[in-house]
């Protein structure tokens, strides 16, 4: 069983002047498993020994300062993610920018109040728990992803391109950055619901028949069975593209039969990104079509299967679009 000692958050605390380190540790040291630097030299080697959750980083010291501690820390892709929060006596605006200006989270004027400094670090803390839990929800959904694969003759290469397709379309459509980048993490999931088909209906090489087709359209209630219902914006986005991304426009989709703008516009834009890839990808079963069949198809399909809006913002993207079908082509 890990002791509570190893499971408290880690928090570096560089200053040269001792009674300043005691003072902090007076503070923080039943809250967190301390360290201590009296160097900024000595703080980068700490760094790298043992990555903290935070450092507390004094500005002015003998040899490097905070400014080129922290400096260094951000160029390194491995220690540029810890928040930094310098604790000085300065307090010029300009000495405030030149922290923020390389890389720091947060400023604590000295003499210090033990309130702040307590209210400071959780506070930082909080948001790289947070962050971390939206990598570990991310690298669970790519993960499932990549297993949907194994049941299937589509590739990898497939859902990287129809995601980055789908985020293209998001963006251009009017979606924020960080809304459009969900949709890309969320896309690769569309067909996790396959996991759950009989190898016998997937694998088949030929023509399904009318009952293994109606066993394959349960793939997206499946998919949305697997993700469930979760507080996580990214999985409860990936459950909606899943459970939708086979409907259709004129409402002759399935598994709902839902038609028009009651098809969220997630699942919408990701059907426009899978079928033009799946078409322009060769597969077992079939060749590759050129892009301009494959665009001639989105076109005539505009008002039946897809949405019209969005058929005319594919024309719009289809230069961005064809740059990543170049990029990620199948080997």
């Amino acid at each position: 069983m890990l002791s509570d000692h190893n499971t408290k958050q880690k928090v570096l605390i560089v200053d040269d002047e001792p009674a300043n380190l005691r003072v902090l540790k007076k503070i923080l040291g039943d809250l967190y498993r301390l360290s201590f630097a009296k160097t900024g030299e000595e703080a980068l080697r700490l760094v790298e020994r043992d990555l903290p959750d935070l450092i507390l980083l004094d500005v002015m010291m003998p040899g490097m300062t905070g400014f080129e501690v922290c400096e260094v820390l951000k160029k390194n892709s491995v220690s540029s993610i810890i928040p930094v929060i310098f604790v000085t006596a300065l307090s010029d605006e300009l000495d405030e920018a030149k922290g923020f200006e390389v890389g720091a989270v947060d400023y604590i004027t000295k003499p210090i109040s033990p309130a702040v400094v307590k209210a400071r670090v959780r506070t930082h803390l909080s948001l790289v728990q947070a962050d971390e839990l939206r990598r570990t929800r991310l690298q669970v959904i790519q993960r499932l992803g990549r297993a949907s694969e194994y049941k299937d003759n589509e590739t990898g290469t497939h859902i990287l391109r129809m995601s980055h397709y789908s985020k293209v379309m998001a963006l251009a459509y009017g979606l924020t950055e960080n809304a459009a980048d969900n949709l890309l993490h969320a896309a690769p999931m569309h067909d996790i619901g396959k996991i759950g088909i009989p190898d016998s209906i997937m694998l088949k090489p030929g023509k399904l028949t009318d009952e293994e087709f109606t066993i394959m359209k349960t793939h997206p209630e499946i998919g949305a069975e697997i993700l469930g219902d979760s507080d996580s914006d990214l999985i409860a986005l990936a459950k909606t593209v899943s459970l939708t991304h086979h409907e259709k426009w004129d409402g002759s989709g399935y598994p709902n039969g839902l038609k028009g703008e009651n098809i969220p516009l997630e699942g919408r834009i990701v059907a426009i990104a899978d079928v033009f890839d799946a078409l322009t990808s060769k597969r077992p079963y079939k060749e590759a079509w050129p892009v301009q069949e494959a665009v001639d198809f989105i076109h005539d399909q505009s008002g039946r299967h897809f949405d019209p809006s969005l058929v005319a913002l594919f024309n719009g993207c289809l230069p961005a679009i064809l740059e990543i079908k170049h990029r990620w082509q199948d080997e």
